[in-house]
């Protein structure tokens, strides 16, 4: 099970249209919000998505 949380940096699988994949977790629950590290753009997921879509936890 992956360990995340609010504040946490994740790697996403596919990379953003601005050239990062690492994106912050600013909310926590049945939807998680990330928002981009690089251009700060958030986006809403559910959480089953999420959990395929992220690659690498880099900070919890």
């Amino acid at each position: 099970m992956h360990e995340y949380r609010v504040g946490s940096v994740v790697m996403m699988k596919k990379q953003h249209p601005c050239g990062t994949n690492e994106w912050e977790v600013t909310r926590v629950g049945a939807d998680i919000k990330i928002k981009c590290i690089k251009c700060n753009r958030s986006v809403m997921i559910p959480r089953i998505e999420f959990n395929k879509k992220v690659k690498k936890i880099l900070t919890y």
